[in-house]
């Protein structure tokens, strides 16, 4: 009997106990979740993989782990609706989806990768590229209104999990390592070499010609070429001669490290004529899309010749991390240049469009460009930036420092009728700042346009600091929550090539100058 009762007693301690672990870890998980945005999500998600979190950090690599989980299960139902799709809209709005959530799992891949030896503003920003990859898959079933039916059957889940992951795994504010006049230190010596050379000096891993000089008479031949050769991180040169070419070019993931060279932007060309208006969804309506990190073009125009009456017609779309556009033209008339995510860094480029032609969701600056508003269909305004956080915690945003927007000559002749502003928001937490830049007179004296009624007027952060010019007045500016004449040098800092584009890690150069501060 006593046996027993000792039996029994140990039974009843272990159960006690597990009962006291099982509210411990109860406990862990709301004090750990209560920092995110869905805590509900966090708590389920968390207790579905088992995962017990007992310090910090352990927590923000499981919220990673756990968003992860949800994305490749997102990922594979999303795969299986193709079938599901009942019209040619459906089909181009899903396609976007399947290939935006396996972008989402690559970024996924490389912040939770162990080997990556990845900084905190890395992950930073790739955890905000996944959500807006996500963003961006239900975009394109919205602006082809086909958004009844297939777009309720994919997953959610993925998107609040990547918030929560967001929200405990922002990276501190970088500082300035100010070294004067250079290139960020994804440039090196020897790329530099190639960015203040003559075109006709480049040595070439390739050259494009369509005069028959060259390896190939098309760039997709040569990038074809290139996907194909085991280069591991060397940075691939392709110099394409003069001439215009037709072409859509799309450079993915695996073809990391590209450069492509042109003979100057009056010269060498590529053009295209995809759109809304013509079926397309934005995202594949572009005429260049490249996403592959690394990515250095200079000396090139990028064109979209779609029209402003069709609508969206994307002319360079930019998903590539860490990329530099040098002394090229994107040119086109509404979603111009579609800034879609991660670092990009853009030097004396001329931008042409007319409705929210400077658009996406970046960590972006444009330093010494010129920008030019065009004319636009009847009833239209021009609106020249349009930026698309949707997260307060994504360090994203559109940075434009010490450049010049100007109508363009055929908006100049109607420039009376035509009302033009600096921006609008597109998303909540849409994000836009004008650094020491000449605006002309085309800008209306509010300065920016509502989206729709009261949306994110109060969430949205526009600022201006030290622009000149007959458009730069803020007297007359809107009054909204959001919007921000900056007075102190330190808040315009932040949004400098030093600090908002992960500045600690850029060096001194020679050639091209850069600013990394004011």
């Amino acid at each position: 009997m006593a046996t027993m009762k000792i039996t029994k007693l140990s039974i009843f301690l272990a159960f006690i106990s597990f009962c006291f672990s099982l509210s411990s870890t109860n406990a862990n998980l709301d004090l750990f979740c209560s920092k995110t945005p869905y805590p509900e999500y966090c708590k389920s998600s968390m207790t579905l993989h088992s995962f017990n979190p007992k310090v910090d950090s352990d927590f923000k690599k499981m919220t990673i782990q756990a968003a992860m989980e949800h994305t490749l299960r997102a990922q594979s139902l999303t795969a299986s609706l193709g079938s599901k799709c009942r019209n040619e809209k459906e089909k181009a709005a899903w396609a976007d989806c399947v290939e935006l959530h396996a972008h989402t799992v690559h970024q996924l891949n490389k912040t939770i990768d162990l080997y990556s030896r990845c900084t905190d503003v890395d992950k930073h920003t790739w955890l905000s590229t996944a959500l807006t990859n996500l963003e961006t898959c239900r975009d394109g079933f919205l602006e082809l209104n086909v958004s009844d039916y297939v777009l309720p059957l994919m997953s959610n889940d993925a998107s609040k999990l990547i918030s929560n992951s967001l929200a405990v795994n922002k990276a501190e504010e970088t500082q300035e390592v100010s070294h004067g006049n250079g290139y960020p230190s994804w440039v090196s010596p020897g790329d530099r070499k190639l960015l203040s050379s003559r075109s006709t000096s480049v040595k070439a891993n390739i050259v494009v010609a369509q005069d028959g000089s060259g390896r190939y008479r098309t760039i997709q031949a040569a990038l074809s070429a290139a996907a194909k050769t085991n280069r591991g991180s060397k940075r691939f040169v392709i110099y394409v001669k003069r001439g215009v070419y037709r072409e859509n070019l799309d450079i993915g993931s695996s073809l990391t490290n590209i450069m492509l060279v042109g003979d100057g932007l009056k010269y060498t060309i590529i053009t295209g004529s995809r759109s809304v208006g013509g079926g397309s969804t934005t995202f594949k309506s572009a005429t260049v899309a490249v996403v592959g990190s690394g990515f250095i073009a200079k000396g090139i125009t990028i064109r979209n010749t779609a029209g402003a009456q069709n609508h969206q017609a994307v002319a360079l779309r930019s998903g590539a991390d860490k990329s530099v556009f040098y002394q090229c033209s994107i040119e086109g008339y509404q979603d111009t240049l579609y800034v879609h995510s991660q670092r990009q860094f853009y030097k004396e480029c001329y931008i042409m469009g007319t409705v929210d032609f400077i658009f996406g969701n970046a960590a972006v600056v444009l330093q010494n460009c010129m920008i030019y508003a065009r004319r636009p269909i009847i009833g239209q305004e021009c609106t020249i930036t349009a930026q698309g956080r949707t997260d307060p915690n994504q360090n994203t945003g559109i940075s434009i420092h010490n450049s010049r927007v100007m109508a363009g000559s055929d908006l100049a002749r109607v420039q009376s009728h035509v009302k033009s502003y600096l921006g609008r928001p597109w998303k909540e937490y849409s994000r836009t700042v004008y650094l020491q830049t000449y605006l002309g007179s085309l800008i209306d004296p509010a300065g920016w346009l509502e989206w729709n009624g009261n949306f994110a007027l109060n969430t949205l952060y526009y600022g201006e600091y030290k622009n000149s010019g007959p458009g730069s007045s803020t007297a007359r500016r809107v009054r909204w929550r959001g919007y921000h004449i900056i007075t102190r040098a330190a808040v315009a800092l932040q949004f400098t090539v030093g600090r908002f584009i992960s500045g600690n890690s850029w060096l001194p150069g020679t050639g091209v100058p850069y600013t990394s501060g004011l």
